[in-house]
């Protein structure tokens, strides 16, 4: 990898998305057609109308993950979320109610807000100083003709959604129902206690690959053996169908059994099966969820030794609990062990580019130097992660030559980059 590659920018804000193309005009451009069970054509990887498209049909019409309730637990909190041209103020009102509102002026259009965040009592646009209050209501607008109603100029509000400490937003004008997801994710989240976390580190990352690479990587672990020599010490799901042993089968038996017993009673379900969990499910339309997942006899958190690393959070009483895996698209994966959580959010930086953030969180009263050392709380994940941002790097790469050809899916280890494939197009033909 490049040195200047991967590399966490400074001040912690995302680097700046690449210039987006003109938006398409009102015809769908022709879709290249693509085999079942194969790669995606090219265009789909790189063509900066498909990736319009992209914006369009799957970035301003799903539910997005923008961050966590922690990251804004004052009054005049509040972050940025950049979706492609689209800057999104998720913010804490003085009732401690969260809301997020374009981050553009409704006067001539500047945008309010230039840090990726901070804490202000109001938002005011530097251009001429119109004042909107911390739920995107115009307070003051210097000046103006009385003809006009301030009511009418409040900032364009984003759909949100919080669950379980994580905050969810929705472009578009008449959002999906959240219902689904919210029964789905909420009895997952109880435990883990993220509403009562804090952000104990994060780090931003420019990859050069188009965010499907990126979500197809994740959704399988064929290349788990070779470039993620830590991540199989602790997990069971890099073996698949083709490659699990009666010794194998037994061990995942056995752990399963250990973790499930403790969450029975919970209703929580378990992953008992080879191979990573299945998801998506295009045919069912589902777009997120959940599993408790037991790791390997010895290991009681995803670090490099296995050992806990920092206090148990939420309500755990101790710390055998394998770990709880969470996704949902198109924008966000968490794995979380007993001691912290990791979650990782993807968002569109042009056809060849996507911005990623990870963050790593720990319970609300743990103290840095005392409970927890990042040098210990960071490797695993840091080390998965920035090995696949160079695996998909290099597979961008790749996919722009003259020579690529679509080529065929493992029916034992990539049915959910399948899944995933199928979840997209399916998308695009929404209208």
């Amino acid at each position: 990898m490049k040195a200047h590659k991967n590399r966490p920018s400074k001040a912690g804000t995302l680097p700046a998305p690449e210039p987006a193309s003109p938006s398409p005009g009102p015809t769908t451009p022709p879709l290249p057609s693509r085999r079942e069970g194969w790669t995606l054509p090219q265009p789909y990887f790189n063509d900066p109308a498909i990736y319009q498209l992209d914006l369009e049909r799957v970035w301003r019409r799903g539910w997005l993950f923008a961050g966590h309730t922690c990251e804004i637990p004052r009054s005049g909190d509040y972050f940025i979320v950049s979706v492609d041209t689209d800057s999104i103020i998720v913010a804490r009102n003085r009732d401690g109610s969260l809301h997020a509102f374009h981050n553009v002026c409704r006067h001539r259009g500047s945008a309010l807000c230039d840090a990726h965040a901070g804490h202000v009592s109001a938002f005011v646009c530097p251009y001429h100083q119109w004042s909107y209050r911390l739920d995107g209501s115009l307070a003051a607008w210097r000046g103006m003709h009385d003809s006009l109603r301030k009511a009418d100029f409040g900032l364009h509000p984003v759909a949100l959604h919080e669950v379980g400490g994580l905050i969810y937003i929705n472009l578009a004008p008449s959002p999906t129902p959240f219902d689904a997801a919210e029964a789905c994710l909420a009895p997952l989240l109880k435990p883990q206690g993220f509403h009562r976390a804090k952000v104990a580190a994060s780090a931003d990352y420019l990859v050069k690959a188009n965010w499907k690479i990126v979500w197809e990587n994740n959704r399988e672990c064929y290349h788990c053996n070779v470039n993620h020599p830590q991540y199989i010490r602790a997990n069971f799901d890099h073996y698949n169908s083709d490659d699990t042993t009666p010794e194998i089968r037994q061990r995942m038996a056995q752990a399963a059994a250990r973790v499930e017993k403790r969450w029975k009673k919970a209703g929580l379900a378990t992953h008992k099966a080879t191979g990573m969990t299945v998801f998506p499910d295009a045919r069912a339309g589902i777009w997120f969820s959940g599993n408790r997942t037991p790791l390997i006899e010895g290991w009681v958190s995803e670090t490099m030794d296995g050992t806990r690393v920092a206090p148990l959070m939420g309500d755990y009483p101790d710390p055998d609990v394998g770990t709880l895996r969470l996704r949902s698209l198109p924008n966000f994966w968490n794995h979380s062990s007993c001691d912290h959580g990791v979650s990782t959010r993807l968002l569109p930086a042009g056809p060849q580019a996507t911005a990623i953030k990870v963050w790593w969180l720990v319970d609300e009263k743990a103290v840095e130097g005392r409970d927890y050392v990042l040098d210990r709380l960071k490797p695993f994940w840091q080390l998965t992660s920035e090995q696949d941002w160079e695996i998909c790097e290099r597979q961008q790469r790749g996919i722009n030559s003259s020579a690529y050809s679509p080529g065929p899916y493992s029916q034992h280890k990539e049915y959910n980059v399948e899944g995933f494939v199928r979840w997209y197009l399916d998308s695009l033909q929404l209208h």
